[in-house]
């Protein structure tokens, strides 16, 4: 009489479920993640639509109170700058929207009464290929300038440093800036300039992005999905794990 051959028995495998627990932590975090930028982003364009139609108040009224906080971005002001144009300036480099690599034009407005003496007026985007020839203007404004006020991206690792010695600015240095424009207590934020632009020429004012992309719904549900395959795949692994 032969024997029927016993089933090796199957244990149980917990390497594969502790790092499948791992893993699908990880990819709904990830989502969640996504989620809470969603909806942080979602509030920053409900704040730049609002902007769009909001009068300009006093820079002054903006900037007191206590410390300037993510809350003073995008808010819209005005200021006496009868030298925005005729002021000595430096240039930041940057790249457009569309990916050509231009200069910020970067000037400082003097403040009175106020809590700070100078802010940087940020005055728009120059072409690279125009920037060698742009110089002070003549016109002194008659008229306040109109902006928003923006602190700025901060410096990471991939952000050359500055060279203020030899005019190259890579990052929004604001005391590093204001020393070499010469601008005495300075805001810890910059104006960036709407209106009025140039009679003729550049800078082009760009104030405020009007095409901010909000892609987080997608990422959060590629997460999710994500999560959602590598748990199926992990069960129908155990079904069959234990089935044959």
């Amino acid at each position: 009489m032969t024997s029927r051959p016993l089933k090796p028995v199957r244990r149980f495998p917990i390497g594969m479920t502790l790092a499948t627990v791992i893993a699908f932590a990880i990819l709904c975090g990830l989502g969640v993640w996504q989620v809470q930028r969603l909806h942080w982003k979602e509030g920053l364009l409900a704040k730049i639509a609002a902007l769009q139609a909001a009068p300009p108040q006093p820079i002054n009224q903006a900037l007191s109170g206590g410390p300037l906080g993510p809350e003073i971005d995008f808010t819209r002001v005005q200021a006496d700058c009868p030298n925005a144009e005729t002021a000595a300036f430096i240039k930041l480099f940057t790249v457009s929207k569309d990916g050509a690599p231009g200069f910020r034009v970067i000037t400082a407005c003097s403040l009175s009464g106020g809590r700070y003496h100078t802010v940087l007026l940020d005055r728009g985007f120059v072409a690279q290929e125009q920037a060698s020839d742009l110089k002070p203007g003549t016109r002194t404004l008659n008229q306040p300038v109109v902006g928003v006020l923006r602190r700025g991206d901060l410096k990471n690792f991939m952000t050359p440093q500055n060279m203020p010695e030899q005019g190259l600015w890579y990052w929004r240095d604001i005391p590093a800036m204001a020393a070499a424009l010469h601008a005495t207590d300075p805001a810890p934020t910059f104006l960036m300039l709407e209106r009025p632009a140039p009679v003729s020429g550049p800078p082009t004012p760009a104030a405020v992005p009007v095409d901010i992309p909000n892609n987080h719904l997608g990422y959060a549900l590629t997460w999710f999905g994500l999560a959602a395959t590598l748990l199926g795949v992990y069960l129908a692994s155990l079904w069959r794990r234990f089935q044959d």
